[in-house]
């Protein structure tokens, strides 16, 4: 086995445990690399289906061909979506900085989504590389009744033994990622040819690295038009995968603020 094996193994038995463990559960579905190769894990895990809803939370926002490739891949893939349109921008706490206050649309319609259908646990493609406050979480990471997140309050984790038994009534986010890369991603894409948005290819010496709304994601320079020029891309550059996200250049702690009221 290579890494990439391992790496599969792990994600599929934290998804089979998840599904096993905690009673309805949903699967986040941002559209991006992240959560497909999610997708694809757990089509591999359950034999060519996935036993959950797959949750997109709409701001309205998203790319035209992020939609496009949703509504196509929906259908191919079998999945039973929710839609749900997220709360405008009105309603979202105006002491945020305007971008981050864009995003925190997301938050609070996962705790929309939360109230009106009830799941107990969500699977979320987050990975410990992408953000600093990230890197605090746990695979199996309980939550307050609305998602909220202490960061200061969570279950050890050692030598890969997750703990999936919580009080009843604990809300529980599960991420089956989050030891893998931006690289490893790419690299299992290239690998099993799991299909993405075409935006992460670059058009006109420009590509985007991390895909959000429009208005506040931004995409970089780059010439990597195909998996492999990404690959070797990503081996040699420095800077961050969100780099092109405005809300990480928000003020330094809008990001942990978001987190801890339930951001993804």
């Amino acid at each position: 086995m290579d890494d990439l094996d391992w790496l599969e193994a792990e994600s599929i038995y934290i998804l089979r445990e998840a599904y096993g463990r905690i009673d309805h559960i949903a699967m986040l579905w941002s559209l991006g690399k992240d959560s497909n190769v999610m997708i694809w894990l757990a089509k591999k895990a359950f034999l060519g289906r996935v036993p959950f809803p797959v949750m997109h939370l709409d701001t309205g926002l998203e790319f035209p061909e992020t939609y496009a490739f949703r509504d196509r891949y929906v259908r191919e893939w079998g999945l039973e979506l929710i839609n749900d349109a997220c709360p405008p921008i009105e309603e979202i706490d105006p002491s945020l900085p305007p971008n981050s206050r864009l995003a925190a649309r997301k938050t609070a319609g996962l705790k929309q989504a939360l109230a009106k259908y009830g799941f107990n646990g969500i699977i979320a493609g987050i990975r410990r590389d992408e953000q600093a406050t990230r890197a605090k979480e746990r695979v199996f990471s309980p939550r307050r009744n609305q998602g909220e997140w202490d960061f200061r309050d969570q279950p050890p984790e050692f030598w890969d033994l997750y703990n999936a038994e919580f009080p009843p009534g604990t809300h529980v986010r599960v991420h089956p990622l989050l030891h893998w890369t931006e690289v490893d991603i790419w690299r299992y894409i290239r690998r099993e040819g799991i299909p993405v948005v075409p935006l992460y290819f670059a058009q006109g010496g420009k590509r985007y690295r991390s895909l959000g709304e429009i208005g506040i994601t931004f995409p970089i320079d780059s010439d990597a038009g195909d998996i492999d020029a990404i690959v070797a891309e990503l081996e040699t550059i420095r800077t961050p995968e969100r780099a092109g996200r405005a809300m990480d250049h928000d003020s330094e702690d809008a990001f942990e603020r978001l987190r801890v009221a339930g951001y993804m």
